[in-house]
């Protein structure tokens, strides 16, 4: 490559194609699954077997138009605004709180009406956590291997943006943005004696919150034996469960679940994963851990390219969008099979949500962004 070439401009540079592929391989099971797993439920309500298909239709162009446009972002303007993002998602958080403007569903003050459409602050609020920290961890390093404040400050921070969180109350998105967090701050070297410290408050803290709030002790209980009350609390695990018998090794076929006529409430969001291994069994359950496990696998990989070369902030961006969606994906798929207690978080790239299809789509787009910066500057110097 000559030296001319390796100066022309990265904006439209084809993306890793295995990263790229395996997002669009998720992306399409996604609207596959979905499009099986709501029929009965749009037809119920909607009196329209393809209302949500269609409009995950929507969200998924949307989604990708944004990632497009992300990946044509130079990673160092994440980093330059990351503070920025951070502030402007707790804005939202706020606004959500705001009686006659955060939309109410279920108990939970959780999105904003935008017309036909809802916003989910929650969702911007975990990546512009990424971003900040990222950034944080590049430029306060040695403070924060050595001393306690450099651990501390970040963590006073996102105990703000959690506090907003609870109130919605959203405690599922809490415990993922807070959990990333520590695991980046772990990645980067802080002393593990500081980590196991905040570690050990943050589990007594999480029991406290579990303890205060009578239904989310409620669901613990249930988890640990759903036949107690089995038209109940313990009813989603249970119809979740037979899915996952029904599907036995090959599945019913797509499109023949019997648990998404009204057995499994609302199965095209939080149990999307039990619809899809009710109707592909075994082999499609595990196929669609397996493409997790790749792409996470190949975040991390792009994370350590870049910490090789010296770019700090795209290694730690990288490493906390891995961290994001492997713990999504575990808590989903762990309460679809009944290894966790039941908890409101969607599959990333999979689940009905708009805003959690946007900030999924932006943050792969800001991995492959990453790994085509590496691959560019790596042509540049054997030039």
């Amino acid at each position: 490559m000559s030296r001319a070439a390796a100066r022309q401009p990265l904006g439209w540079a084809f993306p890793d194609q295995f990263l790229l592929g395996l997002g669009l391989a998720l992306l399409s099971i996604g609207l596959v699954a979905i499009s099986s797993a709501s029929v009965g439920y749009a037809e119920a309500h909607y009196a329209n077997m393809w209302h949500h298909t269609i409009r995950h239709g929507v969200y998924m162009s949307l989604a990708l138009s944004i990632a497009i446009a992300c990946y044509r972002v130079p990673v160092r303007f994440w980093y330059r605004s990351g503070w920025l993002w951070l502030l402007l998602s707790s804005l939202l958080l706020i606004l959500v709180l705001i009686p006659g403007i955060g939309k109410d569903v279920n108990g939970s003050q959780r999105w904003l009406a935008l017309g036909g459409f809802t916003l989910q602050p929650s969702e911007f609020a975990k990546s512009a956590m990424l971003l900040y920290l990222a950034g944080y961890l590049v430029r306060q390093e040695a403070v924060v291997r050595e001393r306690w404040q450099g651990f501390l400050r970040p963590l006073l921070v996102l105990a703000m943006v959690a506090l907003l969180l609870l109130a919605e109350p959203d405690f599922g998105a809490t415990v993922i943005m807070l959990s990333t967090a520590l695991g980046m701050l772990f990645l980067a070297g802080t002393r593990l004696m500081h980590f196991a410290t905040i570690l050990a408050l943050s589990v007594v803290l999480l029991a406290g919150l579990i303890q205060a709030a009578p239904y989310r002790l409620q669901r613990l209980i249930s988890y640990t034996d759903p036949w107690a009350d089995p038209y109940g609390s313990g009813f989603q695990l249970i119809q979740s469960l037979i899915a996952f018998g029904r599907g036995e090794w090959l599945g019913v076929g797509l499109g023949n679940s019997v648990q998404k006529l009204f057995y499994l409430p609302e199965a095209h969001t939080d149990f999307v994963f039990s619809i899809w291994a009710e109707e592909t069994g075994f082999v499609g359950a595990f196929a669609l851990i397996a493409l997790f496990l790749a792409l996470v696998m190949r975040i991390f990989w792009v994370g350590r390219t870049a910490q090789q070369a010296g770019d700090g902030f795209a290694a730690y961006l990288c490493f906390g969008i891995g961290l994001m969606f492997s713990g999504q994906a575990f808590v989903n798929m762990g309460v679809s099979a009944g290894l966790l207690p039941t908890k409101g978080l969607t599959l990333p790239l999979i689940s009905y949500g708009g805003t959690s299809l946007i900030c999924s789509c932006a943050l792969l787009a800001m991995v492959l962004r990453v790994e085509a910066e590496q691959r560019h500057r790596a042509k540049g110097r054997r030039a």
